[in-house]
């Protein structure tokens, strides 16, 4: 698991805002959601959108807890989306990654190279 799923995994949100995001995630478009949630053309690696995603849906919570008029709950559900979706693309990258290590073959040393 990495960081960012550990920190995805601690947040605290209402019961009907995450009901609603994942009824969102079994449609989730990358390209479609990050070009309107972060504004990119071409979606970038999960590496580099989940710390913006993190920091642009404590935004829209801080808004929601204070009652702010800006706030938008379906935009909130859009970032969440977004967030959850990239989170599980990068947990996923990792266990790929941590996977391809296990599989390469670990060079022969010569005995010659051993110190006795």
């Amino acid at each position: 698991m990495t960081r960012y799923q550990d920190v995805v995994n601690g947040l605290r949100r209402p019961r009907l805002l995450l009901s609603a995001v994942r009824y969102a995630l079994g449609e989730y478009n990358r390209e479609r959601v990050l070009r309107r949630v972060i504004g990119t053309i071409a979606a970038p690696l999960p590496r580099r959108t989940v710390p913006a995603l993190l920091a642009l849906e404590e935004m829209m919570d801080d808004a929601r807890r204070s009652g702010d008029a800006s706030y938008s709950a379906p935009r909130h559900i859009e970032a969440l989306t977004a967030l959850i979706g990239e989170t599980r693309l990068l947990t996923a990258e990792a266990a790929r990654d941590a996977a391809d290590e296990r599989e390469r073959p670990v060079p022969d040393i010569p005995r010659s190279a051993v110190i006795r």
